[in-house]
């Protein structure tokens, strides 16, 4: 397990993050990053890079009032699920 504090990156440390789980990391390692929230938006857009970077996230967290924690596993993550809504059809 390692420990990655992007803190002092601010908003722009998605590719440091991506450029670390790929040569930092060994496979089925896990990674805890640590980065400043800055704009919400930063922590779902994290979640999105680390499952299209073929990676896991075991867990987002709030770390202080303004510093966030993502655990990250080096294995690919499980396909996400599309519920597909079922339509209703009227009598007929």
């Amino acid at each position: 397990m390692k420990r990655f504090d992007l803190r002092h990156l601010k908003n722009d440390f998605y590719d440091r993050m991506l450029e670390l789980l790929d040569k930092q990391i060994a496979a089925e390692e896990v990674a805890i990053i640590i980065f400043e929230i800055g704009d919400f938006d930063n922590i779902q857009k994290s979640a999105d890079v680390i499952y299209e970077a073929g990676y896991t996230l075991m867990n987002s967290i709030k770390f202080t009032e303004v510093d966030w924690t993502l655990v990250v596993k080096k294995v690919k993550p499980e396909p996400k699920v599309v519920e597909e809504s079922a339509e209703v059809k009227g009598d007929e």
